[in-house]
């Protein structure tokens, strides 16, 4: 097996459908806090307190904001592989209620999405993960705007294991596993929180993003938070383009696709894949992984764990800067995200201005793109109150 070899995959995905009931109708609320800092991102659950508050139904202000324009109109929207499969019906959904709006879509990576639109190759970026200080620093008309909640699966390829077995991981075996220490998978580190599960004398495989993506950042983000003497510190702390060890075997795959694929066709993978993808691979036989939370329990990907994880965050900042990692609620799901549009506040044009946020909110109404109809067959959650408030007024500032 050739360490680190590159697998370049398609975009083909099948249509996801819950391992669990999902649940939208969540009790999360979320405050928007007033300040302007353009640098400001927080990590904790405490925050500045708001200077203005949220509307009850924030959502009333979408229809103004959904105005596309009169004249033909075309979109470039790329980055993120985990948003692409939402973004995608989105786009074909928008441009068929709006047939003068035409939106390219690609998933290229998170790093690339914020790339794009930096350098204004993509009108809209997408992104994983929330825009690092300095780049708002050297790009201060880059907003990050919140689409949607989000999270990451941890899967797994251990042949034998029965379906309904769930392999308890924790942020510590996890960074062993990706730096060479853990190199079996009956090792007795993972046999100790795993009582009564049979494991196979089966070499660790662990598969890494070759590209710069939002997921490598969310997922080292989860290691620093849980295992802080892991090697993601002396790799310099969480990245969408990370320096990952090189233990015998390792891989490097392009894309969430490739993540999967690759998982799929190794025996002994272990693998962090966007959460859009967790019904293809369970379709591929592959396992999921209950995390262990910053509480001390094991939780697997389900709405209400995800939820318990975001519900943890009650302030987002004025800028969407926030991460929802590690959230200490009982029984969240340790590795959470907001889905992000980069995108300049000034554009080209008018239309073009009037275009995009025209897109954007339609994406996060509840009646309109953040409908269930959308986001559960990608296991997204919708933004709650807060959050909308604030993806609204950052929507306001495109012109």
């Amino acid at each position: 097996m050739n360490s680190h070899r590159e697998r370049a995959q398609g975009r083909a995905f099948a249509r996801p459908a819950s391992i669990v009931a999902l649940s939208l109708a969540g009790a999360l609320t979320l405050a928007a806090c007033g300040s302007s800092t353009r640098s400001s991102t927080t990590t904790s659950t405490t925050a500045p307190t708001p200077s203005t508050t949220t509307p009850v139904n924030p959502a009333s202000q979408l229809p103004v904001l959904i105005s596309p324009p009169s004249s033909a109109t075309a979109l470039s929207e790329g980055g993120s592989s985990l948003l692409y499969p939402v973004f995608a019906a989105w786009a074909s959904a928008f441009h068929t209620k709006y047939s003068g709006v035409t939106i390219t879509t690609a998933a290229t990576g998170s790093g690339a999405g914020i790339t794009g639109a930096q350098n204004g190759t993509l009108d809209i970026g997408a992104s994983d993960a929330y825009l690092p200080a300095a780049t708002q620093s050297q790009t201060p008309g880059l907003e990050n705007i919140p689409l949607a909640i989000s999270a990451q699966q941890v899967n797994y390829n251990v042949p034998g294991l029965a379906k309904s077995v769930h392999l308890k991981l924790n942020g510590q075996i996890l960074s062993d596993m990706y730096s060479g220490k853990i190199t079996n998978w009956n090792s007795s580190q993972i046999a100790a929180i795993n009582p009564g599960v049979t494991l196979p004398n089966l070499a660790v495989v662990p598969l890494h993003r070759g590209d710069s993506s939002g997921d490598t950042f969310l997922f080292t983000s989860y290691l620093a938070a849980a295992y802080p003497s892991g090697w993601v510190a002396g790799a310099g702390g969480p990245n969408p383009s990370i320096t990952f060890p090189t233990p015998k075997g390792a891989l490097a795959e392009q894309k969430n696709s490739g993540m999967l694929q690759g998982c799929k066709q190794t025996p002994g993978c272990v693998a962090y894949i966007g959460i859009s993808y967790l019904t293809p691979a369970v379709q591929a036989g592959l396992g999921t992984a209950a995390l262990q939370n910053k509480a001390g329990a094991y939780e697997l990907p389900t709405s209400s764990a995800i939820l318990a994880d975001a519900s943890s965050f009650t302030q987002v900042p004025a800028n969407g800067s926030i991460s929802l990692i590690y959230g200490p609620a009982p029984a969240a799901y340790p590795i959470v995200n907001f889905e992000y549009a980069i995108v300049q506040s000034k554009q080209s044009s008018a239309t073009k201005a009037q275009a995009i946020k025209s897109v954007l909110a339609w994406a996060v109404d509840p009646t309109g793109g953040s409908s269930a109809a959308f986001l559960g067959p990608v296991h997204f959650q919708p933004l709650p109150a807060g959050a909308l408030q604030v993806t609204i007024n950052l929507l306001k500032t495109i012109s």
